[in-house]
């Protein structure tokens, strides 16, 4: 009987510290996911007027991936991000496919509790967003 009562509690202890990483692993995906809104927001903004096409006389807002990469990385130093996340890095896809939508990907190294231990280097988190710059009156 003893034996059943102790493996059922290291399966216990094992399902806690696997739901405890898992749990922090989400909530700095969702802390950089934020991150990564406020400065797709801040690229938006960033647009440089249009040429008027065909004389219609509506200017359009138009994005460029390096004006965008550098704003990015203007606001990450301006908010002090790079001392809340380990290893923040910003992704490849950043930039504007299509110059009108301002694309952000972040990169961070999340640390579990625990499972610190086994994983050394941490767990590698991407977020993702993207905000359009549109010209309305």
């Amino acid at each position: 009987m003893m034996v059943l009562i102790i493996g059922y509690v290291v399966i216990a202890l094992l399902l806690a510290v696997v739901v405890a990483a898992a749990s922090a692993v989400y909530i700095e995906h969702k802390k950089l996911l934020s991150v990564a809104d406020a400065a797709s927001v801040a690229a938006a903004d960033s647009y440089a007027l249009g040429e008027v096409a065909g004389g219609s006389g509506t200017p359009s807002a138009v994005l460029k991936s390096e004006r965008v990469r550098g704003v990015v990385e203007s606001y990450l130093a301006r908010d002090g991000t790079h001392s809340r996340f380990d290893r923040l890095a910003i992704g490849d896809g950043t930039g504007s496919p299509e110059s009108a939508t301002a694309e952000v990907v972040l990169k961070a190294v999340a640390h579990p509790p625990v499972v610190g231990f086994f994983m050394p280097e941490g767990i590698v988190v991407e977020a993702r967003s993207t905000a359009r710059a549109r010209l309305t009156r």
